[in-house]
């Protein structure tokens, strides 16, 4: 297998990774925040913001690999 076609494999699994840990940030930072302390409502609010740059990273990756495969950048 080439290495392209698994790196473009992880970047994809990563991307759902990240959509799904951002969105429950997200939830834990402004709907239930009432229920966790002050350190997990700020751990949760710097962890959005690492999730969605780390969303972004796999995104570049995906569309680099999707490139170097000939394959249409979406």
């Amino acid at each position: 297998m080439q290495p392209q076609i698994r790196l473009l494999k992880i970047a994809n699994m990563a991307l759902g990774f990240f959509v799904v840990s951002f969105t429950v940030m997200v939830i834990a930072s402004y709907p239930l925040a009432t229920h966790f302390s002050l350190p997990s409502q700020i751990a949760f609010h710097i962890g959005s913001i690492i999730t969605a740059g780390l969303f972004k990273l796999s995104y570049v990756i995906r569309c680099v690999c999707q490139y170097q495969l000939g394959i249409e950048v979406k």
